[in-house]
């Protein structure tokens, strides 16, 4: 999407006629039983509080997640993913207007600010954590390393990679170099990408790296006080960019990581990035897992979802209330089979990364 459009959609999103337009939606319901909807969060903080991170990955400041946590407690069913295991598995009925609060990727604002504001409207939600990352301070986010070397770099020279040439002497060019570097990165094989990232943040220098992710211990707390963890992968690649069987490894391995630290956990999968393919979800149902998450963007109608690509709603850093209302609406339930009319069981290639998504979602 242009940066104008995404400009001409946040205008609109935070016009007070947008608000008006979804309420009236709201009113003429057409809600009905079994219709699911999962929002995806990353992290909850204020970009100037640790602007060695990546601001994308911020969904909401503290501010504005309290009044879209309020909203969805007043007016939606909020369900944990134990009761989703439920009723996929034994067909238990979702109760209407239901709900679900996830976070991918564990940063430690999750419990420094999501997790209090979860507490105090008594909203159920789910951490997908990538486990190689908990209590190894040198392990960081690729976008987070690549974003931080650019910015703390003392070169002001040519940087000749892979991805192209880039001139480094303004923020203009060290943004365009940013934008084309992640562009560049998710299209390769995993270790390709990681060894590209390695040779780009060597040569410019980054040293000690920005880490906030939240610890074991941490973890094991958040657990104890009704925070459902769920299986990330390992290391985050995107799964269609790894061999089947580093995929396995990835995926099985991050759900015995958590149970040796954890203990019992649920059989539940985030798709890194929301990559995948047919023979990573077939893997994932040989390995016992019973619900995967994507990053399409959708509502969920249980009768026909496979529960081993369910869709999400990515809630981005411009996003508003009025803008996440209007993604809640049961009209988006025919998305999903109006991108993909020849069915449910024609598995999709998806690729949404939250660093690719559409900044206003």
């Amino acid at each position: 999407m242009s940066e104008l459009l995404k400009r001409a959609v946040s205008v609109t999103a935070h016009s007070s006629a947008f608000s008006h337009f979804v309420a009236l939606l709201e009113k003429l319901g057409g809600d009905r039983p079994g219709l699911l909807r999962v929002l995806t969060y990353h992290r909850v903080d204020h970009p100037e509080a640790h602007p060695a991170l990546d601001p994308r990955l911020i969904s909401a400041t503290p501010e504005a997640f309290a009044e879209q946590m309020s909203y969805l407690a007043a007016h939606y069913a909020v369900i944990s993913m134990a009761e989703l295991l439920d009723a996929c598995q034994n067909h238990t009925p979702l109760p209407r207007r239901a709900v679900m609060v996830t976070f991918d990727d564990a940063y430690s604002d999750f419990a420094e600010h999501a997790w209090p504001i979860l507490k105090r409207c008594r909203i159920p939600a789910t951490l997908f954590v990538p486990t190689a990352f908990p209590d190894h301070p040198e392990r960081g986010f690729w976008w987070d390393r690549l974003h931080q070397a650019l910015r703390e770099t003392a070169r002001q020279d040519e940087l000749v990679t892979p991805a192209g040439r880039f001139r480094l002497a303004t923020p203009k060019q060290r943004a365009q170099a940013l934008r084309r570097l992640r562009e560049h990165t998710i299209t390769l094989p995993h270790r390709e990408a990681m060894t590209g990232v390695e040779q780009v943040c060597g040569e410019l220098g980054l040293s000690r790296l920005a880490h906030r992710v939240l610890g074991w211990e941490a973890l094991r707390q958040l657990a104890q006080e009704g925070v459902t963890l769920g299986a990330h992968t390992r290391t985050h690649p995107l799964m269609h960019r790894v061999s089947l069987e580093e995929a396995r490894a990835e995926a099985v391995g991050s759900l015995r990581d958590l149970e040796g630290e954890i203990g019992s956990v649920l059989p539940i999968f985030a798709y890194p990035g929301g990559g995948l393919s047919d023979p990573a979800v077939h893997m994932l149902e040989q390995e016992g897992f019973v619900l995967a998450f994507t990053t399409a963007r959708g509502v969920n109608d249980l009768r026909a979802a496979d529960p081993l690509q369910l869709c999400r709603i990515n809630v981005g850093p411009r996003a508003t209330l009025a803008l996440i209302r209007a993604q809640l609406l049961p009209w988006l339930a025919h998305l999903p089979r109006f991108l993909n009319p020849r069915g449910r069981n024609k598995k999709r290639i998806i690729i949404n990364h939250p660093l690719e998504a559409i900044d206003t979602q």
